[in-house]
């Protein structure tokens, strides 16, 4: 399973990066004698296209590239910026406890208790869509599952014996989270980017799919997936292929995910870095 999530995740990576050498087409490029040519194994298909083009002759696999690469930017991108935010909010939380605990609850408290995409939605609304300002609305809305995650960690951590050699070593609480207590954190926070990874990307395809997500002529798989639902019944190729898109990219990293939690689960093996 891991090697089918990692191999998955890996040809995702490779189409976003190799694929705009490789295909002989722009995702915007039209061709109005080719509007609507079903993939290539069915009567009227085109090798040249091999999975077929929309209503305005442009490229499927071509269109689903770009989206592959709108997407994995954002996904990738709202990733590491949920996980820097929450991670250093849960360690100093944990760590800290007092008022800056209560504080930094509450606010996770708070947030966990309005409906997380209905939200985003409204954010989204009002400023406006964007790439920009999807990555920041699901960075700011995403962070409370790491903090929370890592200040359970961290109160458990700072007990350890070498927190507190540290403390009569004279450290700064900046160098006590950064050297002693961040590498003792670091798998959970793999394996939480991981998966949280997927959900962000279908994310990012529900709000294209909604008229939220980036605009043309940039592509998105969630926008393809809106373009061809009122074609279904008779262009089904519009939609599939996008969805199918979502659905095994998601998957991926799912699995993925779920290997690096197994390799390190730290009821398996746990050990602490002084």
């Amino acid at each position: 399973m891991p090697i089918a999530g990692g191999t998955v995740f890996g040809v995702v990576i490779l189409s976003a990066i190799l694929g705009p050498m490789l295909v002989p087409y722009g995702p915007a490029d039209q061709d109005f004698s080719r509007v609507l040519k079903p993939p290539f194994w069915q009567k009227g298909g085109d090798i040249k296209h091999p999975l077929g083009t929309d209503m305005m002759g442009r490229d499927i696999v071509s269109r689903m590239i770009d989206g592959a690469r709108v997407s994995l930017f954002v996904g990738l991108v709202t990733v590491l910026l949920s996980c820097f935010i929450g991670t250093w909010l849960g360690m100093a939380s944990g760590y800290s406890g007092g008022k800056i605990d209560f504080l930094v609850m509450r606010l996770t408290d708070i947030q966990l208790s309005m409906p997380y995409i209905l939200v985003a939605i409204a954010i989204i609304g009002a400023l406006g869509p964007s790439i920009k300002n999807i990555i920041l609305v699901i960075a700011v809305t995403n962070w409370v599952g790491y903090a929370r995650v890592i200040r359970g960690e961290v109160l458990t951590i700072r007990q350890m014996e070498f927190i507190e050699a540290a403390v009569v070593g004279g450290c700064s609480t900046l160098r006590i989270l950064s050297l002693h207590i961040l590498p003792n954190v670091v798998n959970s926070i793999i394996v939480l980017a991981t998966l949280d990874l997927g959900r962000v990307i279908i994310f990012e395809s529900a709000f294209g799919f909604l008229g939220l997500g980036v605009q043309p002529p940039t592509t998105s798989w969630g926008s393809m997936l809106a373009d061809g639902r009122i074609h279904l019944t008779y262009a089904w190729w519009l939609a599939t292929f996008p969805g199918l898109a979502i659905m095994f990219t998601v998957l991926g990293t799912n699995l993925l995910g779920d290997w690096l939690r197994d390799i390190l689960d730290p009821k398996r093996k746990r050990y602490f870095i002084g």
